[in-house]
Formats: C-alpha cells, sequence, structure tokens
C-alpha cells in the first residue's frame, strides 16, 4: 500500500492541463478555418481567371471555378469542425 495520497492510476494527466490543451486546440481550430475558406476561393477564382485569360473568353470559368471553390472551402470548414467537437479524431 503506497503511503502517499497520489492516485493509483497517475497515467491520466490532470484536469487542468486537458482543458488547456482543449482550449489550445479550439482556438487553433479557429483562427485556421478563415484561411482554409479563403484559400479554396481564391485558388479556384485563380484558375479559372487564367483559364479565361488563356481561352480568351468572358470570366464564366473565374465565376464556375470560384464556385467550386467556395463549395470545397465550406465543405472543408464542416469537416474539420465536426472532427473537433466530440473529442474523436476523424480523418
Amino acid at each position: 500500500m503506497p503511503s502517499d495520497n497520489k492516485p493509483e492510476n497517475s497515467d491520466s494527466p490532470a484536469p487542468g492541463v486537458e482543458k488547456v490543451k482543449d482550449v489550445s486546440n479550439q482556438a487553433a481550430i479557429a483562427m485556421e478555418l478563415p484561411f482554409v475558406l479563403v484559400s479554396a476561393v481564391v485558388v479556384g477564382g485563380l484558375l479559372g481567371y487564367f483559364l479565361d485569360h488563356w481561352l480568351h473568353t468572358q470570366p464564366i470559368f473565374l465565376l464556375v471555378l470560384g464556385g467550386i471553390g467556395f463549395y470545397a472551402g465550406v465543405r472543408d470548414v464542416l469537416r474539420r469542425l465536426a472532427g473537433s467537437g466530440d473529442g474523436i479524431k476523424r480523418n
């Protein structure tokens, strides 16, 4: 029988450490999400712009690929948010 007052299972970190890690993880996700959304729209729009410039067309490809980039960005943001709420890692 141990003489100190430590719990027998000392493998789990302190609750304060878990809370700090959780808050830190949420802050990192919150700062990352705007960049994910904007970068997807910018990449799609730039591809569309250069395709329109190369084919000498109206900005139809800019609008279509920008819209696809927006859809991909929103989908990625929702995927990241869904995986961060319940503590289960999803890939």
